[in-house]
């Protein structure tokens, strides 16, 4: 996994076995250092995508995030 930050969003890419790069998602600092916005990256659309955390919030903790993306994007490649 690699993040790169940028203008205060942190980008989060996965990165598979055979070296393939996979965006997951994007992270926005709100200045609460456990209180982070979250966006999933929407492959369709080339970007991203403000999202809502399994909470039901919009807003979560970076391994909140993290752990909801990769369930969606990792967890079973086929769906």
């Amino acid at each position: 996994m690699t993040v790169r930050y940028r203008t205060g969003f942190a980008y989060v890419v996965g990165e598979l076995k055979d070296g393939e790069a996979l965006p997951l998602c994007r992270l926005r600092f709100t200045g609460a250092l456990h209180t982070w916005g979250f966006a999933f990256y929407l492959a369709s659309r080339g970007g991203y995508e403000g999202n809502v955390l399994p909470t039901g919030l919009p807003t979560g903790s970076p391994e909140e995030a993290l752990d909801c993306a990769c369930d969606l994007y990792l967890a079973n490649p086929t769906t």
